[in-house]
């Protein structure tokens, strides 16, 4: 028990990372699905705003639990939430890219290309957040 405790104490922010990611995926796939399936909107407007809740869930999760920022008074939670969503604009826009690839010149089924596109999302915000917006809350 004290070695899987060590090991996730040493691993902690990747895991919960990984962890939030995966509830981050769900809320966007779901909210797409939603959108795209049940209420039939077309799949680029469905993946836009399921890019703005997955967005809004993942900016309280990463700050309070996976990099746990230090981050206090109006001006300093602004600066990283501004800073945040630039990052995930950036990575929306690959994303958006890439299901615009996938569906419409490759014929791929949306939901197998947003699949996909979540799976490098995720890296790349992670890149994006341990290297620029929550670098001094880190250890």
């Amino acid at each position: 028990m004290n070695s899987l405790l060590s090991i996730f104490n040493k691993y902690k922010e990747i895991i919960l990372y990984l962890f939030f990611g995966v509830l981050t995926t769900v809320v966007s796939f779901a909210t797409y699905y939603f959108c795209s399936e049940v209420l039939q909107i077309h799949y680029l407007i469905s993946n836009v705003i399921s890019w703005v809740f997955a967005v809004a869930f993942a900016y309280v999760t990463n700050r309070i639990w996976v990099f746990e920022s230090k981050s206090n008074g109006l001006t300093q939670v602004l600066k990283e939430m501004i800073t945040f969503v630039n990052c995930r604009l950036l990575s929306g826009v690959i994303d958006m890219a890439t299901m615009f690839i996938l569906v419409d010149l490759l014929t791929v089924n949306d939901l197998y290309a947003k699949l996909f596109t979540q799976v490098i999302v995720v890296i790349l915000n992670y890149v994006f957040s341990k290297l620029i917006i929550f670098k001094n809350s880190s250890n």
